[in-house]
C-alpha cells in the first residue's frame, strides 16, 4: 500500500490501486491567466450535452432553430443558479469580498442550483419562443446527465468532493485533502492517515449509468412527454442522497445536509408525478399522442425544413454567382488580340530583325549630310583651278 504520510499538495494517490499521480488544478496559462481543468471540463460537458440535445430534438418533435434560444438561456441560468446556490450557503466566506462571487474558475458551483437555474431561465425562454416545455425537459435531462458525468472530474483536479475515511478499493488521498481534514476535523472523526471516499467518482459513474438507461428508455419505452425528466430527477436524487451522506464538504441548513434534503424531495416528487402521469396516459388510451406525433409538431418541422432548403438554395446561388464572376475576370485578363500576340511572338523570335531596324534608323540620319560634303568638295576644286 502507498504511504500516506508526507504527501505533497498536488500529490494524489489511490493506495489500494497502487496509483500515484501529480494533479495540478491549472491546465495551462495564457497571457498570465490560469485556465483550470475545472472550467475546461465544465465547458466540455456543456458542449457535449448540447451536441446530443440538438442531434435528437427532431425525434421529440422540436425545431432546433426555435429551441436554441432556450438552450442558451438554460446554460446562462444554470451557471448563475449554480453559483448563487453555492454562495448562499457559504455567505460568511463571501460577505466581505463581493468580487470573489464572480470568480468561478476555482470551483464553487452547486449542481442543484445549476439545475434549478437552467430550468427557470430555459423554461421562460422556451415559453417566449413557443417551444413545448415537457419534451424539451426530456432532452435537457439527458444533457444534464452528460454534463454532470464529465463535470464531476473537475472536482478530481481540484482535490475536492471527497468523503469520509474508507478502506475500499477506490479510496484516495492527497496533500490538499489531508490539509483540509486537519483544518476542519480536529475532533478526529475523519483522519489524515487513511484514504477517503472519491465521491466525485461515484457520482460520475452514477450519472453515466443513468444516461445509458434513460437514453435506451427514451428510444423504446417513452410513453408520455416529461417521462424522461421525471425519471431523471428520481434517478439522480436517489444516487445523490446516498453519495451526499458520505461527503465531508456538504452544504448545511442548520444540521441538515441541503443536498440530501433536496435529493429526498426530488425522489418522492418524481415517483409520485411519474405514476400519476402514467396512470393518466393509460386512461386516455389511444387518445394520448406524444408531441412529436402531433400536427403542430409536424407543421413546425416542415416549416423548418423549408427554411433550411431556402437557405441552402440562396447559399448555392451566391456560391455559383461568385464562381461565375471569378471565371469571367480570369478570362478577361488572359484574352488579348490575336495580331498582338503574333507580333509579340515574331519579335521575340527574331531579335536580328530588331537590330537591323535600329541600324537603318542610324544610317538614315547620317545619309543626308553626304551630298553637302560632296558639293563642298567640288567647289573647292573649282576654286583651285581658277587660282
Amino acid at each position: 500500500m502507498t504511504e500516506l504520510q508526507g504527501l505533497q499538495a498536488t500529490e494524489l494517490v489511490f493506495p489500494r490501486l497502487g496509483l500515484e499521480l501529480n494533479i495540478e488544478s491549472t491546465a495551462f496559462t495564457i497571457a498570465g491567466i490560469s485556465i483550470t481543468w475545472y472550467g475546461l471540463l465544465i465547458t466540455l460537458g456543456m458542449l457535449l450535452a448540447m451536441c446530443y440535445g440538438f442531434s435528437n430534438m427532431r425525434r421529440y418533435g422540436i425545431d432546433p432553430d426555435r429551441a436554441i434560444d432556450g438552450v442558451i438561456g438554460g446554460v446562462i441560468g444554470g451557471i448563475v443558479g449554480a453559483r448563487l446556490y453555492y454562495v448562499a450557503f457559504h455567505w460568511d466566506s463571501y460577505a466581505g469580498n463581493i468580487k470573489e462571487i464572480l470568480n468561478i474558475r476555482g470551483g464553487g458551483l452547486a449542481i442543484y442550483g445549476g439545475v434549478i437555474g437552467a430550468l427557470l431561465a430555459g423554461g421562460i425562454v422556451c415559453k417566449i419562443r413557443k417551444v413545448r416545455l415537457l419534451p424539451m425537459l426530456d432532452i435537457a435531462s439527458l444533457g444534464f446527465l452528460i454534463g454532470q458525468c464529465i463535470g464531476r472530474w473537475g472536482n478530481f483536479f481540484n482535490h475536492e468532493a471527497f468523503g469520509s475515511n474508507t478502506d475500499g478499493l477506490f479510496g484516495m488521498s492527497s496533500g490538499q485533502i489531508q490539509a483540509y481534514i486537519a483544518k476542519h476535523f480536529t475532533d478526529g472523526s475523519v483522519v489524515t492517515d487513511r484514504p477517503v471516499h472519491p465521491c466525485f467518482l461515484y457520482e460520475s459513474l452514477w450519472c453515466l449509468t443513468g444516461f445509458i438507461l434513460l437514453h435506451l428508455i427514451s428510444r423504446k419505452w417513452r410513453k408520455f412527454d416529461g417521462q424522461i425528466f421525471l425519471l431523471y430527477i428520481t434517478w439522480y436524487g436517489f444516487g445523490r442522497f446516498w453519495i451526499e451522506g458520505l461527503r465531508t464538504d456538504s452544504l448545511y441548513l442548520g444540521t441538515i445536509r441541503v443536498s440530501q434534503l433536496v435529493a429526498a424531495v426530488s425522489v418522492v416528487a418524481g415517483l409520485i408525478l411519474f405514476f400519476i402521469s402514467l396512470s393518466h396516459v393509460k386512461r386516455m388510451g389511444t387518445d394520448y399522442v406524444l408531441y412529436c406525433n402531433t400536427e403542430e409538431s409536424k407543421k413546425l418541422l416542415e416549416e423548418a425544413d423549408q427554411r433550411e432548403a431556402e437557405y441552402l438554395r440562396k447559399k448555392e446561388e451566391k456560391k455559383s454567382k461568385r464562381q461565375n464572376t471569378e471565371r469571367n475576370a480570369g478570362e478577361s485578363e488572359t484574352s488579348e488580340p490575336e495580331d498582338s500576340r503574333d507580333a509579340g511572338a515574331s519579335e521575340a523570335e527574331n531579335p536580328e530583325k530588331e537590330v537591323e531596324e535600329v541600324l537603318e534608323e542610324i544610317l538614315s540620319e547620317i545619309e543626308p549630310t553626304e551630298p553637302e560634303e560632296a558639293s563642298n568638295g567640288n567647289q573647292n576644286d573649282e576654286n583651285q583651278e581658277e587660282n
